[in-house]
């Protein structure tokens, strides 16, 4: 799954385009390599997103096309925030 789509359905960025943005312009790092918003994710991959006020690093741990909102935080598990 590309990444700006896991990041949309995930619930992590609010929308596709502002996860674009982001993978744009440096603030995504998968496996500690920025990466664009076309990287494939696979399961297990660490995944580092940059805000200003601080940054979330999370592991991939299922790749849904779909999905509810109650359901979107079981797609990742939370490894720090900052």
């Amino acid at each position: 799954m590309r990444l700006d789509k896991f990041l949309k359905v995930s619930r992590i960025l609010k929308r596709r385009t502002v996860a674009q943005e982001a993978c744009d312009s440096g603030k995504v790092d998968v496996n500690g390599k920025p990466a664009k918003p076309s990287h494939q994710l696979k399961v297990g991959d660490l995944v580092c997103v940059h805000f200003a006020s601080g940054s979330l690093t999370f592991r991939v741990l299922q790749l849904k096309e779909t999905t509810k909102k109650d359901e979107a935080s079981q797609m990742y598990e939370i490894i720090t925030t900052l």
